[in-house]
């Protein structure tokens, strides 16, 4: 596709990815050690508390929607500790989608959106995952209403993103993960989409999850999280963005170094949020927020109560 293809929300994607090699940052090449000492250090408090029985699981393993969860409401996150997860139409719309997306990245000629969904669905019930039980059982209707919302989605990316091509070196939920004394705690994540590759010490990668629905500071919380990970495996990236594929819009952040420190601050202070919480060492406060409406102590919770009758988002629809 020629540039004078594109529409404008295309033409603003690779406006905004295209930046020249000179206009790249480069980072000192003994950053990601630099990072590792620090956060080393400073979980080194947690390691006996892990490896011993008050902490059941015996390794700390981290993740964006932890991090998000234990630095959020930690009553929230306690009651949802001991909750199994349960699949449901919102949640494997996500996966659903992402998934569509990747093949769609990946496809070899055309395919319209819905054509990806079902290929994305018959892929995800055949995988060795939770997501296939719930596949496999959901009924009709459900399945249905899954696949015309992972549909309107993947229309959304198809529209407003340009054909990817080969030498942009496109990558899909492709894992990242770094290890911290010696395996005893784990941070890992998987972007939604990644383009391009550092050169020696010069940052050529971009990183992009797509979101749908109103801005939110933890969306760029989660791709600082990334940048992080990224920087611990080889170089930061030069560029973070969150896509709204309902709105067809960016909002972006350059990494820098003060950014890449902040991140680690933020997981120091998760972890230990996470540990104190776990081992019984700290008293869960209350915290409310629009995540009270989907708390599984809601009923239960009087804070949450009064958020929801009297917060700024009363009455709305979502």
């Amino acid at each position: 596709m020629q540039a004078a293809a594109y529409n404008p929300a295309q033409q603003e994607v690779v406006s905004l990815l295209g930046a020249p090699k000179g206009d790249r940052p480069t980072f000192d090449a003994g950053l990601r050690d630099e990072l590792r000492s620090l956060l080393e250090e400073r979980l080194e408090p947690l390691v006996d508390t892990i490896s011993s029985d008050r902490f059941d699981d015996e390794v700390l393993y981290l993740s964006k929607y932890t991090l998000a969860q234990a630095l959020g409401c930690e009553r929230k996150f306690m009651a949802e500790l001991t909750e199994p997860f349960q699949w449901s139409i919102p949640a494997a719309r996500g996966t659903v989608t992402h998934k569509a997306i990747e093949l769609s990245v990946h496809w070899r000629g055309e395919a319209s959106p819905l054509e990806l969904v079902d290929e994305a669905i018959a892929r995800l019930e055949n995988a060795d995952r939770s997501i296939a039980d719930y596949l496999e059982r959901c009924d009709e209707t459900a399945r249905a209403e899954l696949r015309a919302e992972a549909g309107a989605a993947a229309t959304q990316f198809l529209e407003c993103f340009p054909p990817l091509k080969p030498r942009w070196r496109p990558t899909t939920d492709s894992p990242i993960r770094a290890e911290l004394h010696d395996g005893l705690i784990v941070l890992s994540g998987k972007p939604d989409l990644t383009l391009g590759q550092p050169e020696g010490t010069v940052a050529g990668k971009v990183v992009i999850d797509f979101k749908t629905g109103r801005f939110s500071p933890s969306h760029r919380e989660d791709l600082r999280f990334y940048a992080l990970l990224e920087a611990l495996r080889i170089l930061p990236p030069r560029l973070l963005a969150t896509y709204y594929l309902d709105q067809g819009k960016f909002h972006p952040e350059e990494v820098t170094r003060d950014l890449l420190l902040s991140a680690a601050e933020r997981v120091i202070d998760g972890a230990h949020r996470y540990v104190e919480l776990a081992s019984g060492r700290r008293r869960p406060t209350v915290s409310p927020g629009p995540s009270c409406r989907w708390c599984p102590v809601q009923a239960d919770c009087d804070e949450g109560a009064a958020y929801l009758d009297d917060g700024p988002d009363a009455g709305a629809g979502w």
